[in-house]
Parts: structure tokens; sequence; C-alpha cells
């Protein structure tokens, strides 16, 4: 009987769900590396009017497990046709060891590059590497104009979107372009608390990458 007990018990132990570990942000940005592509659309914010990019990326790991290299290459072709141009964006971002904070310097041809500083929000409702949101946040410029910048990331699944909203802390002709008292427009984010959207990046995972 007492060896009857314990085939049960070992049989119940072994049929029991193991806990799952916890997800973390250095899981996230380990389940980002591989191929995407899809497409970049952004606002214009003299038109209001929204027009897109194809654009394919390519993140790999640095090497140390906290580095991460992200290429995107977005085909400008409609501006220079018949013949397509293509726009590479590098970025090299590393992750700090207070495990909120986010440092990146992007570089683009003929620009000088851009250094940023974000704080990084890993959504309590996310379960796993393949469903996920996070959420950056940093104080930057958009539109030459002071501003908060957020971006929130989704992946569900082999889907990956990106949602780039900015809040200006300036006021509407606060500007480094145009003549001194030119009127701006008043924009959503220039409302307090208001939010106002910039761009959205709709990626899919090229098949053939590794999981997750």
């Amino acid at each position: 009987m007492r060896g009857a007990l314990a085939g049960a018990a070992w049989l119940f132990l072994a049929s029991a769900p193991a806990f799952a570990e916890p997800l973390t942000l250095d899981a996230v940005r380990r389940s980002e590396l591989g191929d995407w592509q899809g497409k970049l659309e952004y606002r214009d914010y003299q038109s209001d009017r929204w027009f897109g990019l194809p654009v394919t990326v390519h993140v790999t790991d640095g090497g140390d497990g906290v580095t991460q290299i992200r290429t995107a290459d977005f085909d400008d072709g409609p501006k220079s046709a018949p013949k397509a141009k293509i726009v590479r964006i590098t970025t090299v971002s590393i992750a700090s060891t207070d495990g909120r904070t986010s440092h990146s310097v992007s570089f683009r041809k003929g620009e000088v590059p851009e250094v940023s500083t974000s704080t990084v929000l890993l959504d309590p409702a996310s379960s796993d590497a393949r469903h996920w949101t996070v959420i950056e946040t940093e104080a930057g410029r958009d539109d030459n104009r002071p501003a908060e910048v957020r971006v929130t990331t989704r992946r569900d699944g082999d889907s990956l979107t990106s949602l780039k909203e900015v809040h200006f802390t300036g006021a509407p002709n606060d500007r480094t372009v145009g003549k001194p008292g030119d009127k701006v427009p008043d924009k959503a984010g220039d409302k307090p608390g208001g939010w106002h959207t910039r761009n959205r990046t709709l990626l899919t995972r090229i098949p053939g990458n590794p999981q997750p």
C-alpha cells in the first residue's frame, strides 16, 4: 500500500503543471531578435494625412545580453522613382542595470547621430515572450518643439506593433525653426494631458526565424 501511495504521489507530481517564470524585460528584448517586415505609417502634421513606407527590420544581440542592434531599411521609393531609395537607420541600444532604463544611439547617413534615454515599463498584463506590451517614455523633441515622447510596443504572436505618441511640453510657438512669433496651429498634444499620434510601425516576423 505504501509503495502504491508513493507511486501515486510521484505520478501526481509528474503531471502537475510547472509554474512559469515571471516575464522580464530581458526576455522581451530577446524575443525581438530576428527578422521582421511590414510598414511604417506616419502622420503629416501639415496635411493631417497618413503616409506609409515598406520596412524590413533585423534585430541582433550585441553579444553581451544587454546590447541590441536594430537595422531598419525603409523603402522611400516614391520620392525617387523609378528607382527605389532605401533609407537605413541603425539603432544601438543597451539596457541599464536598474532594469527600467534604456540608452540608445541612432545612425542615419547624412545626419547627426541621435542619442536618447527612455524609461521602460513592462505591462503587468503581459503573459509570455510572445504576448507582451512595453511602454517607453522620454523627454525629447518633435516637430522641432520640446515634447514628451511615448512609444507603446505590443507583441501578439508573430505580430509586432509600435505606436509613437507625443505630448508637447512647450508653448505652441516654441520652435527652433521659423520666424519669432510665428503662429503654430494647436494640436491634440498641446492640450494638458493630451497625446498626439505621430507614427506607427506594423511588423510581422519573417518565417524561418528563431522563435520566440
